[in-house]
């Protein structure tokens, strides 16, 4: 077997408290055989000495754009804007395939080191199902804060929590909600709605079959919507700016979980940024109001929780990584096809 080299960079967004591997984890891979460096990270939610502890070596944060050419950097949010040529493997979500905002300058950074993008997005099975998602987390994320919110107890910047504290905060408070799902079926819609079931309400549910025709009317009469669809194909978007002003509108909070935007493929176009921790919840309407919860990276206000997840799902392709056939080789095949597109500038 070709010898591997994992390098766990640090996150630069500082609320990043996720990882990819976590230290249990990481003892399989070293026992493996595979060479694991770990950079130093105050933020992540465990201590680069548990690493240590099972066999990984140390490095500091940043570190990784000086490893070794064969080092295959890990981690899962963007990358710091320098270097502008990215010479190594990267593993983690890009979201560079929709035409996102920053997507091609992402890929031109590839192309002019001859670096390559694995997409965590794009990690599946044989019949395109993810290996390795934060879906359920998101989800119940999604959902608990839109709830909080609509409830009047979401207020100032949101720090991290566990789940046990969260649940307990979600049942401490009655009044129902008309709440909506839509994506219901999948590992986001699970999360959300066991979120809403915490907080003792029996939302609507809806998947592909209620939005191949789009009842509007029925969606804008909810008083709260969580979006865990992530379309990948042309689809008529769910709320539209014009539905904002809409006569008689009930709904009053979306949480999109998906967080989209920027993209074509956008199913709530109704909005130009995300939100961040230290301003949760932006209001597009005033009268009635009309309040959006759109925050990337919802998993890492439950860091311990969903990085354990996450590292046991991704751990066996981790284990058995290479390029040149199964899950790894789909992502490289993906990466050259983007790399293709008009607008990259080649090396």
């Amino acid at each position: 077997m070709t010898a591997v080299h994992l390098w766990l960079r640090h996150e630069p967004r500082p609320t990043e408290r996720r990882t990819p591997v976590v230290p249990a984890d990481a003892r399989r891979l070293v026992e493996h055989g595979i060479t694991l460096t770990v950079e130093e990270s105050a933020q992540r939610i465990f201590p680069v000495e548990e690493y240590e502890a099972v066999g990984a070596e140390v490095a500091p944060a940043g570190s990784w754009v000086s490893a070794p050419g064969d080092a295959v950097i890990l981690g899962l949010k963007e990358l710091p804007d320098e270097p502008d040529e990215l010479t190594h493997r990267h593993i983690f979500f890009g979201h560079a395939y929709k035409q996102q905002p920053g997507a091609e300058a992402l890929l031109t950074r590839f192309a002019r080191g001859g670096g390559a993008l694995l997409d965590l997005e794009y990690l599946t099975d044989d019949s395109g199902r993810r290996l390795a998602a934060f879906g359920y987390w998101a989800g119940f994320l999604g959902a608990a804060l839109a709830v909080l919110h609509h409830r009047g107890q979401l207020a100032g910047e949101l720090t991290p929590t566990d789940e046990k504290a969260l649940r307990a905060k979600l049942g401490s408070a009655g009044g129902d909600i008309r709440a909506l799902v839509i994506g219901a079926l999948g590992r986001s819609g699970r999360g959300a709605r066991d979120a809403l079931a915490a907080a003792g309400l029996s939302p609507t549910t809806w998947d592909l079959a209620e939005t191949r025709d789009l009842d509007r009317d029925a969606l804008l009469g909810h008083d709260l919507l969580v979006n865990c669809v992530l379309a990948t194909t042309p689809v008529p978007p769910f709320v539209r700016p014009e539905d904002l002003d809409a006569p008689g509108r009930a709904l009053r909070t979306v949480s999109d979980v998906t967080c989209d935007v920027g993209s074509p493929l956008n199913v709530l176009p109704v909005y130009d940024r995300t939100t961040e921790w230290a301003d949760p919840v932006r209001r597009l309407r005033d009268e009635p109001p009309f309040d959006l919860i759109a925050i990337d990276n919802l998993p890492s206000l439950l860091p311990l929780e969903a990085s354990t997840d996450f590292s046991a799902s991704l751990l066996p392709q981790l284990l058995g990584f290479r390029t040149d056939t199964g899950p790894w080789a789909r992502c490289l095949e993906r990466f050259a096809s983007a790399s293709r597109e008009p607008g990259i500038k080649q090396g």
